[in-house]
């Protein structure tokens, strides 16, 4: 909506100088005779060549801008708008407060768009990559009922527990993540540079090696000469499950197969009904339609499967039904082909790394015959049992529901009695709680589990290595 710039004279002759937003100058005319003043000049705002060229030489910022920051910046602004400052006097306080990047470019953007007439939701919508549709449409409800504020307290709150939320899962995976990578560089070394010694005493004292002694050589021999091939496979896959993303039946079979893997698929699936469920009671209580609400808790789901149950009850309400009944209908993954074969992969991995080891053994002082020919058996083996396991597991878990009874139960009751945002925020609440239980278990639990891996694999290298030792000190009594 452009400004217009008047020159005008009041009842008692003086003159008045303003501005005023309208859709055309005849609105605006309209408007200021309204108010009781009689105009002598009206021109349209614009933004001046200076200002232009003061955005061309703004530069540019690398990345996003940070969740904290924007939170920061929400609680402000809402602050700010309670103490009764004008929106664009609180905006251009924050954004010199603010250090360069993608937030401050984005809030000199939109306190241009604001000085050329615009209100805050339709500036902040033409910066997407720092205000979401989600910020821009609470915004933009809090403009059309007249509490700003509010809505800012209520986004400030929200964004503050996702991005606690946040913080949280990230601090419990710091721990297992030190943890496997100081044990995984303490067995390559093991691999590298003990395992080779004996090696070497074994070919001296020309040794038959038992399976085991065997099995752990030719393992350290796979290390050493195709270690690369133990960087490239998770990059190779990474890219391949990033390009099958690319594709919608890609898309849906991996995220099925995400929130139905064990411990961790739970903790992601209680994240994402945590989220969803505090956004559309956010929506809602902040005056969005519920279509619309339902929208835009559908895009920030970040998984293919609520992504589809929320479009699914988002027909159902177009069509006269109410949230509860669609929700428990559709919240039902079922079968989807793409997800069998990511579980099949899944399964299968353990059988195809030891086939990788036996391929590599081939032509080797390690192709002793029985043993290789034992190991390539057991490796196929295990390719085709992990893949009926995967499977047999995929089946098992593919019915089961993502949205509990009680979710239904507390939707419904909102509904029956108009408290629906109030029964979103409870969900939210007892999600987030569960979240945080389920985090605190998984770090509590991660040291044993972790102690007791270090304990299997330090023992197995310790008795494949001393069985030809046993075996050579009997020989030479």
């Amino acid at each position: 909506m452009p400004t217009f710039q008047f020159e005008a004279m009041d009842a008692k002759g003086q003159e008045i100088r303003d501005e005023i937003d309208a859709q055309t100058e005849d609105e605006a005319q309209t408007t200021i005779r309204q108010m009781g003043y009689f105009v002598t000049k009206i021109t349209v705002k614009k933004v001046s060549a200076q200002a232009a060229k003061k955005k061309g030489k703004r530069g540019f910022a690398i990345g996003g801008a940070k969740l904290k920051h924007i939170c920061a910046f929400t609680r402000q602004l809402s602050i700010l708008q309670d103490a009764g400052l004008p929106i664009l006097r609180s905006l251009k306080i924050l954004e010199n407060n603010l250090k360069k990047g993608k937030l401050k470019l984005a809030l000199q953007d939109v306190c241009e768009e604001i000085e050329g007439g615009s209100t805050l939701s339709e500036a902040m919508s033409k910066s997407p990559k720092v205000f979401n549709r989600l910020y821009v449409n609470m915004i933009k409800a809090g403009e059309a009922g007249g509490a700003l504020e509010v809505i800012l307290q209520r986004l400030a709150d929200f964004l503050e527990r996702a991005e606690s939320l946040k913080r949280k899962v990230k601090g419990a995976l710091v721990y297992p993540v030190i943890v496997v990578s100081v044990a995984i560089l303490i067995l390559t070394f093991i691999m590298l540079f003990i395992v080779p010694t004996f090696e070497q005493m074994f070919d001296e004292f020309d040794l038959t090696l038992p399976a085991p002694t065997l099995l752990l050589v030719a393992m350290s021999s796979y290390i050493a000469n195709y270690w690369f091939l133990l960087i490239i496979m998770p990059i190779c896959a990474a890219v391949l499950v990033k390009l099958l993303r690319k594709f919608r039946q890609g898309r849906m079979g991996f995220d099925m197969f995400i929130i139905k893997l064990p411990i961790f698929g739970g903790l992601v699936e209680k994240n994402i009904m945590a989220r969803t469920t505090r956004t559309l009671g956010t929506l809602v209580s902040s005056g969005v339609p519920i279509l619309e609400a339902l929208n835009i808790t559908r895009e920030t789901a970040g998984n293919a499967m609520f992504e589809r149950m929320y479009g699914k009850v988002t027909e159902a309400i177009r069509e006269g039904e109410i949230i509860s009944k669609p929700l428990a209908a559709n919240s039902v993954p079922g079968f989807h082909p793409m997800a069998l074969v990511f579980w099949m992969l899944l399964g299968s991995f353990p059988g195809i790394m030891m086939s990788s080891v036996a391929l590599t053994a081939k032509g080797t002082k390690l192709d002793t015959g029985t043993m290789l020919q034992t190991l390539t058996m057991l490796s196929i083996q295990a390719v085709v049992g992990g893949m009926v396991a995967g499977a047999a597991f995929y089946f098992m878990k593919m019915k089961n529901r993502v949205v509990d009874d009680l979710v239904v139960n507390m939707v419904d009751v909102g509904e029956e009695t108009g408290e629906l945002d109030t029964m979103l925020y409870k969900v939210a609440d007892t999600y987030d709680e569960e979240v945080r239980v389920m985090t605190d278990s998984l770090t509590a639990l991660m040291e044993p589990l972790m102690i007791v891996f270090l304990g299997v694999a330090v023992g197995f290298i310790v008795i494949s290595l001393f069985m030809p030792l046993v075996e050579l000190i009997s020989g030479l009594t």
